[in-house]
């Protein structure tokens, strides 16, 4: 068994005093202490459920739940990075939210995560959720006992323990990936490290985190959105984003990679509008993960401007998720079922052979897809 040296050094702090008040007296130390604690437990209660109540709790209960899980999760990815272990935050948000209500019968106040107290659990050897329940249990028989004595626990010897416990839960080694990967999240570490130096820990925290939701929001406003031409050294005609190539004057490809949700959906209409102008526009579909309702109308809004154009809009190697927002919001009859692929020969046939200009094509120089070299052969034959 390990040494309980925390229990160790808070007994030797609270002798020393001790010592010092007695012999040169409090007023002189100024030694300040815990003080008692009353020694009972808190009494059984019914939460109000009535309506006036809830009204007038709601925002109070939703703002405090939010702290509380924000801080909570901070605490455990602390703690699991330094275990190794892995973090399940459902799992910590299901057991956040049982323990606020049973502690509603019991008189409690909201329940969440400590630093100090997970740090410390963490020190003395747990690893695991039961050593939470066992010192709760412990607890309730440690405050009859012990709270009447606990003015001779002087501040001073809390707060070694506690700076102690906050010195190991501090990640040295992440912290200097950080400052050399990122600036932005560089920013993040600065801000919310000053926040917790002037500003009350709930309210740092609630700080840091907004400040990496809106990092992330902006990381995802701006998908990429580049070109792509078959790569003529390729037995595969593989597409590449090499701009030294010749593109097709009739129709274009493109790459989206990101989500397309209503806060990217401004900037990715104007990137096809500036890079693609052909009327044919193929989008290759494979990194687009996620598309709301305001995506899949884009989708559908920019396959309408290109048939009115005399164009289409095709789709290449999109997920079953996406296609399943398409057909669930009927805005795939826009688009068309015809003109989403999964076989990049199949599609390039299809729209070289059967929608592009043929007149333009054979007097084209630039011969780009396999499919106009064909069409030029076949008119050199006729």
């Amino acid at each position: 068994p390990r040494f309980p040296y925390m229990i160790a050094a808070l007994a030797i702090g609270s002798i020393v005093a001790a010592i010092l008040n007695n012999r040169y007296g409090q007023g002189v130390t100024n030694i300040s202490s815990v003080g008692a604690l009353p020694a009972s437990l808190p009494p059984l209660s019914a939460p109000d459920l009535s309506l006036d109540t809830i009204r007038q709790l709601a925002p109070v209960a939703i703002a405090a739940t939010l702290l509380a899980l924000t801080e909570a999760v901070s605490i455990a990815r602390a703690l699991a990075a330094r275990s190794g272990q892995r973090l399940d935050g459902n799992q910590e948000f299901l057991g956040q939210g049982l323990s606020n209500i049973v502690g509603s019968f019991f008189s409690s106040y909201v329940a969440t995560g400590s630093f100090n107290r997970s740090g410390v659990n963490y020190d003395a050897g747990a690893r695991t959720p039961l050593a939470a329940a066992f010192a709760g249990v412990s607890l309730m028989g440690i405050v009859i006992v012990v709270a009447p004595y606990a003015y001779l626990l002087p501040n001073a010897a809390m707060a070694g323990i506690l700076f102690m416990v906050a010195w190991g839960l501090i990640d040295f080694h992440h912290i200097k990936h950080i400052l050399r990967a990122s600036r932005s999240e560089t920013g993040i570490l600065a801000t919310t490290f000053f926040s917790t130096l002037f500003l009350e820990l709930e309210l740092a925290i609630m700080l840091g985190v907004m400040l990496s939701l809106i990092v992330y929001l902006s990381r995802t406003s701006r998908p990429q959105v580049l070109p792509r031409v078959p790569n003529p050294a390729d037995p595969k005609r593989a597409f590449t984003t090499d701009s030294s190539l010749e593109t097709c004057p009739q129709f274009k490809i493109i790459r989206i990679d990101g989500s397309l949700f209503f806060g990217a959906i401004d900037y990715v209409e104007q990137r096809l509008q500036a890079i693609a102008p052909e009327k044919h526009l193929l989008v290759v579909a494979k990194g687009i993960n996620f598309v709301d309702l305001e995506g899949a109308e884009l989708l559908a809004k920019e396959s309408e401007r290109r048939r009115k154009a005399g164009g289409r809009l095709y789709l290449y190697e999109v997920k079953d998720k996406v296609c399943s927002m398409l057909h669930r919001t009927s805005l795939i009859k826009s688009i068309g079922d015809e003109n989403i692929f999964n076989s990049k020969t199949r599609a390039l046939d299809f729209i070289v052979n059967g929608h592009l200009d043929h007149d333009i094509c054979r007097n084209c120089q630039y011969r780009v897809f396999n499919e106009c070299k064909k069409l030029a052969a076949d008119s050199a034959d006729t």
